[in-house]
């Protein structure tokens, strides 16, 4: 179903040189769809040339700003269907420039979604939300319905993005979803500071034989997604009938970060590990064990997590490994 569905298809994904982005970029080209990317490049955001090395010769790269309303709007306008993956993650940035994660979080959303209303109200938009969006968990597993309590900047701009996106559903029939995104690791994920997500910073920390160190025991637990299962998630909401003007969890076995990096030292053959009292600034925003519900998405989508743990961990161990020297 899927194949045929994106066959000859003309996608736009925003932030597409970044560790998501170029994943999905991949598979697309694989299922046939004419594929746009555009990405900013910022220093520090992720963004690669090199992680769309596969398919460079066949998919069109334009780098912009989202935040640029005169390039979105020729961007928009003969697109089927918009990935919307451009935005920060850093829940540190957030806190120490929160009037740049303001301009990329909510000002470029909304600025890409009255491109689309002006130029192109048929495409359809999936959007990148964030389990950030909850803040500290008040049950588990967090539903959709849990109330949206962020520790941080970047959790409340994640939260307002999401909102424009389902509001120009309800108010001008667009088509948009936004998939709440957990602890995501994978290969092409960057891989030079661990602002972004400490997973993977955790497999360079091994990779590279240094020490790593685990706050305050590293019990806290975190459900986690092996990047091709959220592609996934992507081809298959992209390619759906229905559920428009929702938001869903993705999420996946929920793991303690101790065991996580057990597992990983055990798969890499070696590693150290230690465990260090919380680092005030870090115990401020800490939010405690997470894993999340993805029954909405499995019921209306089908969706479900495939790629184990032990598996996950070993084939980015192998990618990083191969390309070492574009990610470190």
């Amino acid at each position: 179903m899927m194949a045929k569905y994106y066959k000859n298809k003309k996608i736009l994904i925003t932030g597409g040189l970044g560790f998501i982005g170029s994943t999905l970029a991949i598979r697309l080209v694989e299922e046939g769809a004419k594929v746009v990317i555009v990405d900013a490049l910022i220093s520090g955001y992720g963004g690669n040339r090199f992680n769309i090395e596969p398919v460079k010769e066949e998919v069109k790269v334009v780098i912009a700003d989202i935040r640029e309303g005169g390039v979105i709007d020729r961007l928009v306008t003969d697109k089927d269907i918009i990935f919307n993956l451009a935005g920060t993650l850093s829940h540190i940035d957030s806190m120490m420039d929160p009037m740049t994660d303001l301009e990329i979080n909510c000002r470029a959303q909304l600025s890409l979604l009255e491109s689309v209303r002006k130029y192109n109200p048929k495409v359809r938009i999936i959007f990148a939300g964030t389990r950030n969006q909850y803040g500290k968990a008040r049950y588990l597993p967090v539903d959709e319905n849990h109330p949206q309590e962020p520790t941080d900047i970047n959790g409340i701009n994640s939260i307002a993005a999401e909102k424009y996106h389902l509001m120009y559903t309800k108010v001008y029939g667009i088509k948009t979803v936004s998939l709440r995104m957990t602890n995501t690791y994978g290969p092409r994920h960057q891989m030079k500071h661990s602002r972004q997500g400490v997973l993977n910073w955790f497999l360079r920390l091994l990779m590279e034989e240094e020490e790593i160190k685990l706050y305050g025991g590293g019990k806290q637990i975190r459900d986690v997604n092996y990047i091709d299962d959220v592609v996934g998630a992507l081809l298959t909401v992209g390619a759906a009938k229905r559920g428009w003007g929702e938001a869903y969890n993705l999420g996946g076995a929920g793991v303690s970060l101790y065991d996580f990096v057990q597992k990983a030292i055990k798969i890499n053959g070696r590693g150290k590990v230690k465990t260090v009292p919380f680092p005030n600034a870090r115990k401020k925003i800490e939010v405690g064990d997470y894993i999340a519900s993805y029954e909405k998405i499995t019921k209306t989508y089908g969706w479900k997590p495939q790629v184990s743990l032990d598996a996950g961990i070993k084939k980015t161990f192998e990618y990083y490994r191969k390309y070492k020297k574009y990610y470190w």
